[in-house]
């Protein structure tokens, strides 16, 4: 009875240390898809809300490419940097964006964020000269078919 009893107990130990492994190894993955997800998402939103009129002077374009770079922690500050490849009348421009979000409530909301033409190293300090007042959330989720 006590051989029966080890011989199942250890597979049934390996089998669930197995699956908390994979647990802790797919939850940094999931994370990070998320974030990105609502980094591309909250971009779109926010540059077609806008038409980019201070970024294109009104031209049409088109959305070719957004990357994130970078995930920071300041404080209570979480910073987002990343790029956005733009297709403008024909000629390719890259925009750089920051944002800063802060857990409200157990939910992320963008409290910060700022786009430039030029590359750009980003503290908390700085972005906080750029307060945002929502208008794209970003826990917003689509599918972009694209």
């Amino acid at each position: 009875m006590l051989k029966l009893m080890k011989n199942f107990i250890r597979p049934l130990f390996i089998i669930i240390l197995i699956i908390f492994l994979q647990t802790l190894l797919f939850a940094d993955d999931f994370d990070f898809n998320r974030m990105e997800s609502s980094f591309k998402n909250f971009i779109t939103c926010e540059l077609t809300r806008t038409n980019a009129t201070n970024h294109f002077n009104g031209k049409p374009f088109r959305i070719t490419m957004i990357d994130l770079f970078d995930i920071q922690n300041e404080s209570d500050l979480k910073i987002i940097t990343g790029a956005i490849e733009c297709s403008v009348v024909g000629k390719q421009i890259t925009l750089y964006t920051a944002v800063g979000l802060k857990s409200i409530l157990n939910k992320e909301q963008v409290v910060y964020y700022t786009i430039r033409n030029k590359d750009f190293s980003i503290l908390a300090t700085e972005l906080l000269k750029f307060p945002y007042k929502e208008r794209c959330k970003w826990s917003q989720f689509w599918i972009d078919i694209d």
